[in-house]
């Protein structure tokens, strides 16, 4: 049995606590918890023995991870800590003596990203990056049609994520909203789709194009709309309670409480921040143009202010056309009915009260066909997230479809974000070589 540590312990790590402490207790051992913040880490604690009734787990302080891997001797670190501190755990975690697994992005930068490249083939580790959105069944589907030749060669795709005002406003409340912290979204968000395009089609980033801008969150676009009212953050704000933006906060939400309301007062992190206020430097509004090793083009956008939440992916081939959409949340407002959906989505489908995405394959001359795929979904992220964490601890199926992802795929998919940011600020084409040696 592997035993692993946990560096980095906010709402995304519980995945893997979680994990290790149930569904997969008996192939590998949670040793210990990595943190800036020591509330975190009793949350976690608490949170172990009441839902899971596993023994509690000893606890470090960041400063003190060295000591961490001395004392416990993981086989493997789990990093899910702040993007920014990614190669600093992974870098050393590898240095001493253990395989690292890493939430995406790998890295937010090319300097971190060579770094972590050079440690890799310094001490010979292993580094997985978890990408859970190509488990999902239905980008699985997506990739075996593609293999199969059904759409022929694939030369355009086109490609548009739609973040809601409920998630996507979220990036614009706390630790995100600092492009130091994540690069941005085009960093930390889109490394998901742009892995999900290096998979699908094979390939890997060679230019990349791009524009973005802050043009709804933030103060000075609230004052152009004629906001006059501003806030710091939600909590105890009587403006706040009057913006449908503001994370409203729940007593009842253990996880919120623990994480973040109870755990403020020794970090001074406020997780309820305004969206339209001051000191937010990522961008809202992005369109990227990427160009392949295989000579396939990507247009890409992301907005993050959308009514309803999930994406569309099209891919124009030699032999016919490929349209994939996903509506992950609709917008549902409180004086409509359940079943409403998004105008337009499944006509198709025949059914109006479904939420199921379609995959639409039309061949040249021929008919268009809804294909069918297993919609069962079960876990987050599209039914992706269990099969990711039985690759990550059970390992040993056939991954004919090459779903497990290493540290070259997760170089591609964050340098082509990193590529992007460096063409918004210089407004030229940015070549992927040019950034990193792999």
């Amino acid at each position: 049995m592997k035993k692993y540590v946990v560096v980095g312990t906010g709402s995304r790590s519980s995945m893997y606590i979680g994990a290790l402490c149930k569904d997969f207790k008996e192939n590998g051992q949670l040793l210990a918890l990595c943190d800036t913040n020591q509330a975190r880490m009793d949350y976690y604690n608490d949170l172990i023995q009441r839902e899971y009734q596993y023994a509690a787990v000893p606890t470090y302080l960041a400063h003190d991870f060295d000591r961490m891997i001395s004392e416990q001797k993981p086989d493997a670190v789990i990093v899910t800590s702040m993007d920014r501190t990614h190669h600093q755990y992974i870098c050393r975690a590898m240095e001493l003596g253990c395989d690292a697994i890493t939430e995406k992005p790998m890295t937010i930068d090319a300097e971190k990203c060579q770094q972590i490249i050079d440690t890799i083939k310094k001490t010979g580790r292993d580094l997985k990056v978890c990408f859970n959105y190509r488990y999902s069944p239905r980008n699985t589907k997506v990739k075996e049609l593609i293999c199969s030749g059904a759409i022929g060669e694939v030369i355009s795709i086109h490609f548009e994520w739609l973040l809601d005002t409920s998630h996507g406003a979220d990036y614009f409340r706390r630790w995100h909203r600092d492009k130091r912290n994540n690069g941005g979204l085009l960093v930390h968000k889109s490394t998901h789709h742009f892995d999900l395009v290096n998979w699908w089609i094979n390939s890997a980033p060679e230019t990349v194009y791009a524009m973005g801008d802050l043009r709804f969150y933030g103060k000075a676009n609230a004052e152009k709309r004629g906001v006059t009212e501003f806030y710091t953050r939600a909590r105890g704000s009587e403006i706040a309670a009057k913006d449908p933006f503001a994370l409203k906060m729940d007593p009842e939400n253990k996880a919120l409480m623990g994480l973040y309301f109870n755990a403020e007062n020794l970090d001074g992190y406020y997780r309820d921040q305004s969206v339209f206020g001051d000191g937010i430097s990522i961008e809202d509004t992005m369109s990227v143009i990427v160009k392949y090793r295989n000579k396939a083009v990507m247009t890409y956008s992301l907005n993050a202010f959308c009514p309803w939440e999930g994406y569309r992916v099209v891919f124009n081939g030699s032999k016919g056309r490929l349209e994939f959409n996903v509506v992950e949340t609709p917008f549902l407002d409180k004086d409509q009915p359940d079943d409403l959906i998004i105008p337009g989505m499944h006509e198709m489908e025949g059914d109006k009260k479904t939420m199921v995405p379609q995959i639409i394959l039309q061949q040249l001359w021929g008919k268009p066909k809804v294909i069918e795929y297993d919609q069962s979904n079960k876990g987050g992220h599209g039914g992706g997230d269990i099969l990711l964490l039985n690759d990550v601890f059970v390992g040993g199926r056939e991954d004919t479809l090459g779903h497990a992802a290493g540290y070259i795929d997760g170089a591609h998919s964050c340098l082509t974000g990193i590529a992007a940011n460096e063409s918004i600020k210089t407004g030229m084409p940015v070549k992927v070589k040019d950034l990193v040696s792999l």
